[in-house]
């Protein structure tokens, strides 16, 4: 984990740099620059995530057939249920990769934050709209709390994007309403600045998220 501490540390560096050199030598916009090209890298895997969910989806009705013909046999319902699987290409474990990849990237911007060797020559850029990066606000009632706000409110827009069976799915539906409080109170036990990373990375996601509904529904389209 120290390498990606150090490697995100250095991003941080060269990416304020960059801001700097543009007029905006603040972190906060070097956070937001960071979080683009986090979220830019693993685009290809977030598609092909997405696209794996959505052939799940359509599934549904041939897996509940399966296991309402094998309801006394669960092996061998799932067996026909991984077969299914592979007959459409589809891996019902491929949505936890960009989950996986992105945890160890928060975590150790966290840590990167927490210890972050800031400009001596600019007191003020580690402050940015009202914000300063390296605290933590809490859960006083000022206008910090917006941050925590917005952290839910893009939370429960992305998730709501990405879940297309929250209306009809349990779990989906209690996910919809529990990731944003949970995000919402992660927000204000860390530093703002990974708060910041985790609303643009949101508001990030729902562009793309956006864009790949799209995509996939025009190809579902031409297949029809």
């Amino acid at each position: 984990m120290s390498t990606i501490v150090e490697a995100m540390t250095y991003l941080l560096k060269i990416l304020y740099s960059f801001s700097t050199a543009v007029g905006l030598p603040y972190y906060g916009v070097a956070i937001i620059l960071l979080t683009i090209l986090i979220k830019t890298l693993i685009f290809p895997l977030t598609y092909k995530q997405m696209a794996s969910m959505r052939k799940t989806v359509d599934l549904q009705p041939k897996i509940k057939a399966i296991q309402e013909k094998h309801k006394n046999n669960k092996e061998k319902a799932n067996a026909a249920v991984m077969e299914l699987y592979k007959e459409h290409n589809v891996n019902p474990l491929g949505g936890c990769l960009p989950i996986l990849i992105q945890l160890p990237i928060f975590w150790a911007l966290y840590s990167a934050l927490l210890h972050f060797p800031y400009d001596p020559a600019n007191a003020s850029a580690h402050l940015f709209l009202g914000f300063d990066l390296t605290k933590i606000y809490g859960f006083a009632l000022t206008y910090h709390i917006i941050l925590p706000i917005f952290a839910a409110a893009t939370t429960y827009l992305q998730t709501k994007l990405t879940s297309p069976n929250a209306s009809t799915d349990p779990t989906q539906k209690t996910m919809l309403y529990i990731m944003p409080v949970f995000f919402a109170y992660i927000s204000v036990t860390v530093p703002a600045g990974l708060a910041l990373y985790w609303v643009t990375m949101n508001v990030v996601s729902i562009f793309q998220q956006l864009f790949i509904n799209s995509r996939l529904s025009n190809k579902g389209k031409k297949a029809i």
